[in-house]
């Protein structure tokens, strides 16, 4: 089952072609990447170059303006070539797309750092903090920002920043005393009081580097204060999060393809032909592409309903749905893979063990499984009590 079915422009077709000629170069530095928790700056880069971390800017900004759907089919195919270039790429171009379709800042602001982006601008939000947790889940920030001579000074430390070795902007949220609000405050790389705490020692996604961002005393201009929110940011919807499902498709693409190769080229000296004419193994192969299929055509769906104004207001939990769904059944396909491949497959040479653990982080990606279930539940409800 691939993907091909889900390329409809000539835009698709041609970054999808630009993205192949990278291939085998990410691929090579994955497992160097994976060992060494090694942040792949070569593939970013070379993603920047090509212009790649500028489609999400709108046309009118200067941008390309792909659409959701147009980023879930990129996303899903970096994701297929090296897991954490995928997601770590994946949230600049998720935070930009957000950032101007729904006009977060004003005008003057947003129009500054498109050139930025243009220019080769990287960015990520740094919300989640070791206290608080997931901020979808609407805690208070415990990083600070107050008022000081006409600048704010900003105090905290934010945990999972992703991206930290090339970001050259934080955008960090902060609560706000004097307005009882969390705002967030756009702070340059460079400046005084950042630094970053190298924190990220895991087993999944290790090339991501989502060390810890430490803030001490970091004075921001008041022009650097671009947001305020007075709610959970997990009660909005927002279709440029469909990345995160997106990447773990494309891992779980690349093991299905991995296990049906071994299966088509392996053959014991105790059958005749190869094991991909067994029937347990068939067996397998088939339950891969069945989840392939679901989570594939229900994340395109979502994502192409979520690029049609007209039915967007339709969406409730739709886009919780698609990354339970899709997530869920990415670990079920490396499952399979790695029951096809067998014991060679816990081997750390072999891509499979790799893929296995980066697929679990996607438990661990907003929105939580538990929250998508209990948001179906409530609106199931109060469906009924409204009747």
């Amino acid at each position: 089952m691939s993907k091909s079915l889900f390329v409809k422009t000539d835009a698709q077709k041609e970054w999808l072609e630009r993205l192949a000629e990278y291939k085998d170069s990410f691929q090579r530095y994955s497992k160097e990447v994976d060992e060494q928790s090694r942040f792949p700056k070569e593939n970013v880069e070379a993603l920047v170059k090509l212009g790649y971390t500028k489609l999400t800017v709108p046309k009118e900004y200067g941008g390309e303006g792909l659409r959701v759907t147009d980023m879930v089919l990129l996303q899903e195919t970096i994701a297929s070539y090296d897991s954490s270039t995928a997601l770590a790429i994946g949230w600049h171009q998720s935070v930009v797309g957000e950032l101007y379709e729904s006009k977060l800042w004003e005008e003057s602001k947003l129009d500054l750092f498109a050139q930025e982006i243009l220019k080769g601008a990287l960015v990520n939000r740094a919300a989640s903090e070791a206290q608080t947790g997931s901020p979808t889940r609407g805690g208070r920030p415990g990083t600070s920002a107050v008022k000081k001579d006409g600048k704010w000074v900003i105090t905290g430390q934010k945990t999972f920043t992703t991206m930290s070795p090339v970001l050259t902007h934080f955008l960090v949220s902060a609560w706000v005393e004097e307005k009882e609000a969390i705002g967030f405050f756009l702070i340059d790389r460079d400046s005084k009081g950042l630094s970053i705490k190298e924190t990220w020692d895991v087993i999944a996604m290790r090339g991501t580097e989502s060390h810890d961002l430490i803030l001490d005393h970091v004075e921001v201009a008041e022009e650097r204060f671009v947001e305020l929110n007075q709610g959970p940011r997990g009660n909005k919807i927002n279709g440029w999060l469909l990345h995160i499902p997106a990447c773990y498709l494309g891992i779980a693409q690349a093991a299905r393809d991995y296990a049906v190769q071994y299966a088509t080229e392996y053959s014991p000296n105790s059958i005749q032909g190869t094991i991909s004419e067994l029937p347990n193994v068939q067996s397998l192969i088939g339950q891969m592409d069945l989840e392939l299929m679901k989570a594939r055509h229900f994340l395109y769906s979502v994502a192409e309903a979520y690029d049609d104004e007209a039915r967007r207001p339709l969406l409730t939990n739709e886009l919780g749905v698609a990354k339970h769904i899709v997530t869920n059944s990415a670990i079920t396909i490396v499952d399979k893979a790695m029951r096809i491949v067998g014991a060679k497959s816990l081997q750390l040479s072999n891509p499979l063990q790799r893929h296995y653990r980066d697929v679990r982080a996607g438990l661990h990606n907003p929105p939580m499984d538990d929250m998508t279930i209990s948001k179906l539940a409530q609106a199931a409800i109060n469906q009924i009590k409204s009747q």
